[in-house]
C-alpha cells in the first residue's frame, strides 16, 4: 500500500510538472505571437506613414490622368512642378511663376500648378514662389518685388532650356509680380550681351545666342501671359475698395490709420507711404519712372488678364481687381453663368482706353485725394489692353470665402474655384 501511494504521488508530480511545462510553452507562444503582432503593427504604421507622407519633399506624384509630375523643392522653400520624364517628350520651355498673396505661401498654388502641368505636360514648368511667404509679406511691395525677381533669375539659371515666361499672382501677389517684372526688365536692359545672368563667362556660343535675343525680355525670356486674381491694383484706401468696411468712411479712415499693423505693405496698400517725398508706390507703379519702367514691362506681355470677384470678396473690391471705374462695372442682374465654367459670369476681351493728359504725380500726392490717386492709377494701367474675367460664387456654400476660392487656395474648402482655374488654363497662350 505504501509503495502504491508513493507511485501515485510521483505520477501526480510528473503530471503537474508536465502541465507547468505546457503552460510555460503556451505562455511563451502567446508572448511570441503578441510580439510578432506588435512588429506587424509597427510595420503597418510605417507603411501608412510612408504612404501619406507629404509629397513635395520627395518630388514625385501622379496626376489624375496618369501623367507623373515631379515637384522639386528649391533652397528658398518654393518648388517647381513639371511632368515627370515618363509623361513628356522634351524639356518644358515655358516658365509659369505663381505668386501668393499676403500671409500666403507656395502651397496655396499647389492645385493650380498641378492642373497646369496636367494640361501642358510637354511645355510648362510651374514655379510656385516662396520668397515672400507668411510674415515676409509685410516687408513692402518693392522689397518683395526685388526678392521675387532674384528668385525668378535663380529658376531661369537652373533651367537653361526655358524660352518663355508668364506670371500668375493672387491678391497682393499680383502687385508683387508687377514690381518684379519692372525690376527684371531693368536688369535685362542693363545686362550686356554675353553677360546676361552673369554666368556665361567667355563661352562664345552663349554670347552669340544671347545677341540674337530681342531686347524687351523679362529675365531673358519672352513674356507671354500676365494674370492677376483678386488683386488690389488700386490699393485698399477708401471708396469701398475693402468691402468688409461696408463703405463706411469712419471704418475706412480707422483702417488707413492702422495700416502700420501690416508693416510697409500696409502703407503701400493704403497709399499712405511717402518715402523721401515721393508719391505713394502704387501711384508710381501706374507709369514709367526713371529707374523702373512699370508700364513698359507690362506692355511686353502678349496678354494681361484680370480675374475679379463680382461678389462676396470681403478684402478686394470689384473695381480694384478688374481695373474699372465703379460706373463701368457690369450690372449684377446682367451677369450670366457660363455653361462650361459655372462661376465665370462675364468676360470682356482686351481693349485700350484712351487716357487724356494726366496731372503730374507730384500734384496728386500734394493733394492726397483718394479719388484723384485712384483715377491716376486707372488711367495709367488702362493705357494697356486688359482682358477682364468676372467671377461669382453666388449659390455656392464657399461664396463667403470668395477671395481664396478664386485661387483654390485649399481644395477641400475652396474647390468651387476649380472651374476658374480651368478657364485660366484653357485660355492660356503658349
Amino acid at each position: 500500500m505504501l509503495m502504491g501511494s508513493m507511485e501515485m504521488e510521483n505520477m501526480r508530480a510528473e503530471t503537474v510538472g508536465e502541465e507547468k511545462v505546457d503552460q510555460e510553452k503556451q505562455m511563451g507562444l502567446e508572448e511570441n505571437s503578441s510580439s510578432n503582432q506588435n512588429i506587424k503593427n509597427k510595420e503597418i504604421r510605417k507603411q501608412k506613414k510612408r504612404r501619406y507622407r507629404f509629397i513635395p519633399r520627395f518630388g514625385c506624384m501622379r496626376l489624375d490622368d496618369g501623367v507623373p509630375a515631379a515637384e522639386q523643392p528649391d533652397a528658398a522653400g518654393g518648388f517647381d512642378v513639371e511632368a515627370g520624364c515618363n509623361g513628356r517628350n522634351h524639356l518644358p520651355t515655358h516658365l509659369v511663376v505663381m505668386v501668393n498673396g499676403i500671409i500666403g505661401s507656395a502651397q496655396n498654388w499647389r492645385y493650380a500648378a498641378k492642373q497646369f502641368v496636367k494640361a501642358y505636360p510637354n511645355d510648362v514648368l510651374v514655379h510656385c514662389s516662396e520668397s515672400n511667404s507668411s510674415m515676409l509679406t509685410f516687408d513692402g511691395v518693392d522689397v518683395m518685388g526685388k526678392r521675387l525677381a532674384d528668385e525668378v533669375i535663380s529658376v531661369v539659371n537652373r533651367h537653361p532650356n526655358l524660352q518663355k515666361i508668364s506670371f500668375v499672382g493672387h491678391s497682393l501677389g499680383g502687385l508683387i509680380a508687377r514690381y518684379a517684372i519692372a525690376e527684371l526688365h531693368r536688369r535685362d536692359l542693363m545686362s550686356k550681351p554675353g553677360e546676361e545672368n552673369g554666368e556665361y563667362g567667355e563661352d562664345e556660343s552663349h554670347k552669340s545666342s544671347l545677341e540674337e535675343k530681342p531686347m524687351g525680355n523679362i529675365a531673358g525670356l519672352e513674356p507671354v501671359n500676365f494674370i492677376t486674381c483678386a488683386t488690389p491694383h488700386l490699393g485698399s484706401r477708401g471708396h469701398k475698395q475693402v468691402p468688409v468696411f461696408c463703405g463706411f468712411y469712419s471704418m475706412e479712415k480707422v483702417a488707413s490709420r492702422a495700416s502700420w499693423l501690416l508693416g510697409r505693405t500696409g502703407r503701400h496698400l493704403f497709399l499712405s507711404d511717402c518715402d523721401e517725398g515721393k508719391p505713394p508706390l502704387l501711384l508710381r507703379m501706374s507709369s514709367d519712372s526713371e529707374d523702373l519702367k512699370f508700364i513698359s514691362a507690362l506692355q511686353l506681355f502678349k496678354r494681361r488678364i484680370a480675374y475679379s470677384n463680382a461678389q462676396y470678396d470681403h478684402l478686394v473690391g470689384w473695381s480694384s481687381a478688374s481695373l474699372r471705374r465703379r460706373n463701368e462695372l457690369p450690372k449684377r442682374r446682367s451677369l450670366l453663368k457660363n455653361a462650361k465654367y459655372p462661376h465665370i459670369v462675364n468676360e470682356e476681351k482686351s481693349y485700350t482706353a484712351n487716357a487724356p493728359q494726366e496731372v503730374s504725380l507730384k500734384a496728386k500726392v500734394a493733394r492726397r485725394r483718394t479719388s484723384e490717386m485712384e483715377e491716376t492709377m486707372l488711367k495709367g494701367l488702362t493705357r494697356l489692353s486688359w482682358e477682364r474675367v468676372d467671377v461669382s460664387f453666388k449659390g455656392s456654400m464657399q461664396r463667403l470665402l470668395a477671395h481664396n476660392t478664386i485661387q483654390v487656395k485649399t481644395y477641400c474648402i475652396n474647390s468651387a474655384g476649380a472651374d476658374v482655374i480651368q478657364h485660366m488654363i484653357d485660355n492660356f497662350q503658349q
